[in-house]
């Protein structure tokens, strides 16, 4: 039997204060990639610590706020860290290979390895974005964008230390060798990984200099977004023997561009979904064979243009309020998820924070290009990060899930991403 959740009107728990603070960490993605590591006061107020080398390179000027071709650096999940926090493991884009640190107990960081992931770096830039960590098999799946083999797997030892594996995947139908992947997460059983994606081909451009959302194929238009229209967004991979993969089913995700999948805490067969192009975000189910069915699509206000770019989200511990990156439009927006269905709490939940007015995103609209987002343990503090602003943000959850500013931080201009923390 599922647990019993607050209805629409209810009053959501108390999350007026923020614990005992903590520690957040960062990847600065430039040409020598770094991780920041942040302390987090009991306000939720940030101090930076120190700056840890990776290892390895990342996006630096290839960045899609500065480069559209940068979009094949933008996912979710760069760096992720395990259950016990004992190790952080880091994505370095720019020459496809993963950085493993060990966290100590006070949060300061020592490298242990960089490893390349396999799959080869054919032009300026490599395509490695995402991770997701099977702990039950410890395997490391390390997502890459685009190609035949961008699903790449470590191992990952008792030290930490990481050894690449011969395993290749590829999640993309075979008619949609183009598809830009965003994603990759495992099932909290560790019985199956999703993978997420935002277009099936790079756009063109038309003559006024707007992107051209539209392909022809067959002699017909189809949209470059993925499951618009064929129904086949998702790609959910059965988890074997010693963390190998199966044959992905690609299945209807409910919405375009079905960009981040992320599980309910209390409800492990559910998951949200945040739609780039189909605006909003959806309730989904995964039952036990991996079949996916998907509720219907509540929509965020887009009077500011579409697309609105949907992106990166994260969820209150007690699954209440989820929290939305409006990468097209600068701000945060807040849903409450109430038995099976999502609807808004705050749209937007917080002020929008300008950029330097030089990055427009898909749908044209100037914007701060807002990525990765985060949420405290307690569920009191929301950080966001604002790459075109340079600005890590921290905001207080009000009770009607708007977002209160309380600290902010000067980071690297344009190229900043990742977030995880304890």
């Amino acid at each position: 039997m599922s647990e019993q959740f607050p209805s629409e009107g209810a009053m959501p728990p108390d999350v007026s204060n923020s614990g005992t603070g903590g520690h957040l960490y960062m990847q600065t993605n430039e040409r020598e990639n770094r991780v920041v590591h942040y302390l987090r006061s009991a306000d939720g107020r940030l101090t930076e610590a120190d700056r840890c080398p990776t290892g390895g390179s990342g996006a630096g000027p290839l960045n899609f706020r500065a480069n559209p071709m940068g979009l094949v650096a933008e996912g979710a999940n760069s760096m992720i860290l395990t259950s016990d926090h004992r190790l952080l493991f880091v994505t370095n884009v720019g020459d496809n290979s993963v950085s493993s640190f060990a966290v100590g107990s006070d949060g300061q960081l020592r490298l242990l390895d960089v490893i390349p992931t396999g799959s080869a770096v054919t032009g300026q830039l490599g395509t490695a974005k995402s991770l997701a960590y099977g702990a039950s098999s410890r395997t490391l799946y390390v997502l890459h964008t685009i190609g035949s083999d961008n699903i790449r797997l470590m191992s990952v030892d008792d030290d930490g230390m990481l050894v690449a594996r011969p395993e290749s995947y590829t999640a993309a139908p075979s008619d949609k060798p183009g598809r830009l992947n965003t994603m990759v997460v495992v099932s909290p059983d560790d019985r199956f990984l999703l993978v997420g994606a935002s277009i099936d081909q790079f756009p063109t451009v038309n003559p006024d200099g707007t992107a051209n959302l539209w392909f022809e194929r067959d002699g017909k238009p189809h949209s470059i977004f993925p499951n618009n229209p064929d129904g086949d967004g998702w790609a959910v991979f059965p988890i074997g023997e010693c963390g190998r993969l199966g044959e992905p089913t690609f299945q209807d995700a409910g919405g375009s561009s079905p960009w981040c999948p992320l599980f309910l805490r209390h409800r492990p067969d559910r998951f949200a979904i945040g739609y780039a192009t189909s605006d909003g975000v959806s309730l989904a189910t995964l039952a036990s064979d991996g079949r996916i069915s998907v509720g219907p699509v509540a929509e965020a206000d887009t009077s500011r243009g579409k697309p609105s770019a949907l992106c990166w989200m994260t969820i209150t511990p007690d699954d209440h309020f989820l929290f939305t990156t409006m990468t097209g439009y600068g701000y945060i927006t807040s849903w409450r998820i109430n038995d099976d269905a999502v609807s808004i709490a705050k749209d937007p939940a917080c002020t929008p924070i300008p950029g330097d007015g030089t990055f427009r995103g898909l749908g044209g609209m100037v914007t701060s290009g807002p990525t990765d987002i985060w949420i405290s343990p307690d569920g009191s503090i929301v950080y966001q990060i604002y790459p075109n602003a340079a600005r890590l943000v921290g905001y207080q959850v009000q009770l009607d899930g708007s977002l209160e500013e309380i600290t902010t931080v000067e980071i690297p201009h344009n190229t900043s991403t990742g977030l995880a923390g304890f």
